[in-house]
């Protein structure tokens, strides 16, 4: 989102004047000379706006930020922000295949999405693959062979490392045959990069 406003917050009885910075999971707060207060969208229990103050409920808090007219919008956009299957385009009734390691959060989020697993020999709609190092990508170009025409491979692979860089994935993806189509967050450590078959080769 990468909205900023200059606010005064209210947190734990302390009244700060400072900036407020929207973004897509979480809220952040900075005043001088080196206060902070981050809040991860996951970890809310309450968002309401009233009067121009957006009010945050979480554990450590609640906080509340004099954003004026801006109070709704924010709470809106936090209320309605898009899942992280959304962001990927994991719709319900795809054929998602998981290659490699990915933690039990992402698959309880596909299960609830009713994204099935193709069967073991027939390709799938959607495929995400963990890259934990450029050494995986080798494997790119099998894994490729294994989606429809209309399909996508995610490689989700670790932010800021020497072991895998962007570079080699999208090096790796165009060997492969694939385009690459677009970058996501797929969490706190870990980048996605999608790629799909060009459209004249389907």
């Amino acid at each position: 989102m990468g909205q900023e406003l200059e606010c005064t917050m209210r947190h734990q009885r302390r009244t700060l004047a400072g900036k407020a910075q929207l973004e897509t999971d979480y809220l952040l707060f900075r005043a001088p000379p080196a206060e902070r207060l981050k809040v991860l969208f996951k970890d809310l229990t309450g968002v309401k706006a009233a009067g121009g103050v957006l009010k945050l409920e979480f554990a450590g808090g609640p906080a509340e930020f004099e954003l004026g007219r801006a109070a709704e919008k924010w709470a809106a956009k936090i209320l309605d922000r898009p899942s992280r299957l959304d962001k990927l385009g994991v719709k319900p009734g795809l054929k998602v295949r998981l290659v490699g390691e990915f933690e039990e959060d992402f698959r309880r989020e596909l299960s609830g999405r009713n994204a099935g697993s193709p069967e073991a020999r027939a390709k799938a709609d959607v495929v995400f693959f963990a890259a934990e190092a450029a050494g995986d990508l080798k494997r790119l170009g099998k894994i490729a062979a294994g989606i429809e025409a209309h399909g996508a491979v995610w490689v989700v692979y670790p932010k800021g490392v020497a072991a895998i860089r962007e570079i080699e994935v999208l090096r790796a993806g165009r060997e492969a045959g694939l385009k690459d189509i677009k970058v996501a967050r797929f969490s706190a450590t870990h980048t996605a990069l999608k790629f799909v078959v060009p459209v004249a080769a389907r």
